[in-house]
């Protein structure tokens, strides 16, 4: 049989070229999540939305973004992954202009619905391009683990540049810096980048469509919900409703030849388990930025920029993580370092339950060694899962990830969100109802009382968050423990060392070297 490595061809500049074009719609979608940080308050001014208005403002776009990524994926497979992510970005720069302009709650929240469906087209077309364009094994981990630090990164940056924009231009400007990207993306992109699809698609299964979404959405929404207004009745019935749908939509997969999801993913190897540790992985990450942006400004009492531009100390170790943990892995086993990642962020976590009421550089290391260990996870377990797919899937495979990205992201907020929140209100079950709920409205409390009756609670309530927070921390370091013994178990073997096409010919040329110069004689063999 024929060694894949010895035949990839390696890619040159005009493709690490494409790929730098590629990253920047990764980085302006993943800053979306969190640029209106900063804008709300002026947004609020100037459009009066209503509080439910309001939360649509910021939800509206992860929605739209994680209900579609399934069929985004199925859908660029089949008309081509160029053309879709041209039109995504097409559609994201002209709901981009629609948001800085809008002139009422309603018209914002229809905009951020436009840039959520665009967002769907350019994440799983950006990753699917990366693996079609980078066929040796060592560059396609090498861009990978790149791909997955700036999608991290550019959730921290989002806070930051949209902070920057406000103290100079209007909250209309956090939307607009998305236009010029976009049209240097339609450019670049039909120049730099070749068309690739899959040549027999079959039909395009119309019924999974609203059956994906529906299976989604709702577990995206309750999760977010019990995470912020803790278990109630209408949040858990989300979640039913959720798992209902996702079982008729893998069961139509199942049962199907031409499902949106085929079935040819699921016999590569490593594919699954990619996807499935891939989901624990952003479990952790969403997790613990949940706690680590509320501990910065309401422990610590940091003002909104101040905390974003310190949340940005981790991204230093992040940058190195990925490139170092694709280095390791062509030496090694993957399923080791796949492990020593979970490990890395068990670590973190470890950090984290060891901070106080003044813990900065603390919990700053803490979150840095949890992200970095993340990111190893995420890129290694994302180059498996895309090496595992067929080339022509590459798109469904992306948008699998991805939405499991989503998803974990979601859990990690609500399941250990609620384990931090329970710990709160047992520890300040003598308080006042508003300062029990939650941290920020203790902070709203003791400012109305004043003097030391609101210092006492204020200080009260700091302690009962990091309390929980500590909490927190050693259930998900428990959690991530389990991974790394699940992926050192099962990994084993599946996720061998990642040989280029370059390492490959050198080794050949070592052999053929070896076999001109014959054997050793007799006493030289003894010798050795």
């Amino acid at each position: 049989m024929t060694n894949p490595a010895a035949t990839a061809p390696l890619a040159g500049r005009r493709e690490w070229t494409a790929f730098t074009v590629l990253v920047l719609p990764l980085l302006l979608v993943s800053m979306d999540v969190s640029v209106l940080y900063f804008a709300i308050p002026a947004i609020t001014r100037q459009l009066d939305p209503s509080a439910t208005q309001q939360l649509w403002i910021f939800d509206s776009y992860a929605f739209a973004l994680s209900g579609l990524l399934i069929t985004m994926g199925s859908l660029g497979d089949r008309i081509g992954r160029r053309k879709l992510l041209l039109i995504g970005a097409t559609a994201f720069g002209l709901a981009s202009i629609g948001a800085a302009y809008a002139t009422s709650a309603e018209m914002l929240i229809a905009a951020r619905v436009l840039l959520g469906i665009g967002g769907a087209t350019l994440m799983p077309s950006t990753l699917a391009l990366v693996r079609n364009l980078f066929q040796d094994a060592a560059q396609r981990g090498k861009a990978i683990a790149i791909w997955s630090g700036v999608m991290t990164g550019g959730i921290a940056l989002g806070s930051v540049m949209s902070g920057v924009l406000l103290n100079h231009f209007w909250w209309g400007s956090v939307f607009l810096i998305n236009v010029p990207a976009m049209l240097l993306l339609l450019a670049l992109v039909p120049a730099l980048v070749p068309e690739f699809k899959d040549p027999a698609p079959g039909r395009f299964d119309l019924l999974s469509v609203p059956l994906s979404a529906a299976a989604v959405l709702p577990l995206v929404y309750g999760l977010k919900e019990i995470a912020a207004e803790g278990f109630e009745l209408r949040y858990v019935l989300c979640l039913v409703a959720g798992l209902a749908f996702g079982f008729v939509f893998a069961r139509r997969r199942r049962t199907r030849e031409d499902a949106m999801v085929p079935r040819a993913l699921f016999r590569g190897r490593g594919f699954a388990a990619g996807v499935g540790l891939n989901t624990i992985a952003a479990f952790a990450m969403m997790g613990s930025a949940y706690f680590t942006t509320q501990y910065l400004q309401s422990v610590l009492g940091m003002g909104t920029l101040e905390a974003a531009l310190w949340s940005l100390a981790p991204s230093v170790v992040i940058g190195a993580a990925a490139p170092v943990s694709a280095t390791l892995a062509r030496q090694v086993d993957r399923a080791y370092v796949i492990a020593g990642g979970f490990l890395l962020a068990a670590a973190g976590f470890c950090l984290v339950a060891l901070v106080d009421t003044d813990s900065l550089w603390l919990v700053l290391t803490g979150a840095g060694v949890l992200a970095s260990g993340v990111v190893t996870v995420m890129s290694l377990v994302s180059d498996m899962a895309l090496g595992a797919a067929p080339a022509e899937k590459a798109g469904s495979a992306a948008s699998l990830l991805e939405t499991g990205q989503e998803f974990g992201g979601a859990l990690g907020m609500a399941l250990l969100g609620s384990l931090g929140t329970a710990v709160y209100r047992d520890d300040l079950a003598g308080a006042e109802p508003a300062a029990r709920e939650t941290l920020g409205g203790a902070v709203a409390t003791a400012g109305q009382l004043g003097g030391e009756a609101g210092a006492h609670l204020l200080t009260l309530a700091r302690e009962a968050f990091v309390h929980g927070m500590q909490y927190a921390a050693w259930g998900g370091a428990a959690l991530l423990l389990g991974a790394a013994v699940l992926a050192a178990a099962l990994l084993r073997g599946i996720a061998a060392p990642a040989k280029g096409a370059a390492e490959t010919k050198a080794k050949a040329r070592s052999d053929a070297d070896a076999a001109q110069a014959g054997p050793l004689p007799e006493a030289a063999h003894g010798a050795a």
